[in-house]
């Protein structure tokens, strides 16, 4: 009887969550697909083309480019954040006054506003006034000197620290949080067997954090696919769509030619290459996973 009061209990609970989950995500999400099949403006009635928005997304050369702007910005997050965010786990674990000024230094970009941290890096690349020419002109580099932001040819991989500076502070407290889980007899055996340092951390830290890593993978995935706020408010996709994204495609093309059909197609896309991503990610953890 108490075990049917609690599922009840629980039930209830979940009720009000997935009901407004539902309204909220679920069914825009499938109103989206839906109108993906349509040529429509947003006002008057939509005409039904079939796989004709789809099939014109694979022919724009601007989704190539979107897209292959978009996987440098995931190898980026999940090559750049996650490691950076357990080599500082590791290194501020401790609890003293310095650690604690760190981790909250590390951690205060991600209280900013975006429009904040974009702006900030835009005085920072600012080819006149910005200080990174500065710095160059002191260490008398000048010739290292570039237009960050203006050149198509490395104006995305510019974008790269901002993004990485932006997140890494929230991987930061997650793994800092699965290494405090971590029992501290498992810590007491080590160090009775004689295991420290380096050792510890690879035969025992890491293994024992690990699906904390792989759902912070996850995060960075579908996080970085969704990127739109920083790179619109630095660039806006420009210049010649050399940092355009899939999301601000969406958005240009969907609310710059109020082509809301177009841009329902493209907003699906991102959800099945998020979920095709996501899912060879998983697939190569449970392979690595069999093989020990």
């Amino acid at each position: 009887m108490n075990a049917l009061r609690s599922k009840r209990f629980i039930i209830t609970g979940l009720v009000p969550a997935v009901v407004i989950y539902s309204l909220f995500v679920f069914v825009p999400v499938v109103w989206s697909a839906y109108y993906g099949f349509f040529s429509w403006s947003g006002m008057g009635e939509a005409k039904y083309i079939g796989l004709g928005n789809y099939a014109e997304i694979l022919r724009d050369p601007v989704f190539g480019r979107a897209l292959k702007n978009n996987v440098i910005f995931v190898l980026a997050s999940v090559f750049g954040q996650i490691p950076l965010a357990l080599v500082l786990a590791v290194l501020l674990h401790k609890n003293n006054f310095l650690q604690r000024f760190l981790r909250s230094a590390i951690f205060l970009p991600m209280v900013l506003s975006t429009v904040v941290i974009g702006m900030i890096w835009q005085y920072i690349y600012h080819p006149q006034i910005g200080i990174l020419n500065f710095l160059l002109d002191a260490l008398k580099l000048g010739d290292w000197k570039l237009q960050w932001l203006s050149d198509g040819h490395i104006a995305i991989y510019s974008l790269i620290p901002p993004l990485i500076w932006s997140y890494v502070g929230l991987y930061l407290i997650i793994f800092m949080s699965a290494l405090q889980n971590i029992p501290g007899e498992i810590h007491d055996a080590a160090k009775i067997d004689g295991v420290s340092g380096v050792r510890k951390l690879l035969s025992i830290s890491l293994p024992m954090i690990k699906n904390t890593v792989q759902v912070a993978v996850i995060l960075c995935i579908s996080g970085s696919l969704k990127s739109f706020d920083l790179v619109y408010i630095m660039t806006k996709g420009g210049p010649a769509h050399a940092t355009e994204l899939l999301a601000t495609y969406m958005y240009n093309s969907t609310f710059a030619t109020y082509r809301y059909g177009f841009g329902s197609a493209i907003s699906t896309s991102i959800m099945l290459i998020s979920l095709l991503l996501i899912g060879t990610s998983q697939w190569l953890t449970s392979r690595r996973r069999a093989r020990e």
